[in-house]
């Protein structure tokens, strides 16, 4: 589903994750921990996804955003996400937090997302084609 670009795209920028709530109020957050596993899932580490979570459990569709602002090279990616709160996973989370926090915060669990739909969000002839 992720082909060695969206990979490449992924693993070298921030990301923004959108839900939306039962009501229909959408939310997007930025996400600075974040992984692509070598099965092409995408692990996000819960540090302050509160709101993503209730809209989550209210709906269970997830979109990530993922753009590189000086080529203009993009791509969402839409699916769904499990949540964990134990595993090697959330323990890896934890540590990569608190180092970068000292120990102020750390991370309550992880998001893994299985990507079911990839679209080029890149200006140009390729601009909304699926992947």
């Amino acid at each position: 589903m992720l082909n060695e670009s969206v990979k490449a795209l992924l693993k070298s920028h921030l990301w923004d994750l959108a839900t939306c709530g039962r009501d229909g109020e959408p939310n997007v957050v930025p996400v600075t921990f974040k992984e692509v596993t070598e099965e092409g899932k995408l692990t996000v580490g819960d540090v302050f996804l509160e709101t993503t979570l209730e809209n989550l459990r209210a709906g269970g569709k997830i979109a990530v955003s993922v753009y590189d602002g000086e080529k203009l090279e993009g791509c969402q990616i839409k699916g769904t996400a499990e949540y964990l709160t134990a595993g090697p996973v959330v323990e890896a989370y934890k540590k990569q937090v608190e180092a970068m926090f000292r120990g102020a915060a750390t991370a309550k669990g992880a998001l893994v997302i299985t990507p079911r739909e990839v679209i080029v969000t890149t200006p140009g002839p390729d601009n909304k084609k699926r992947l």
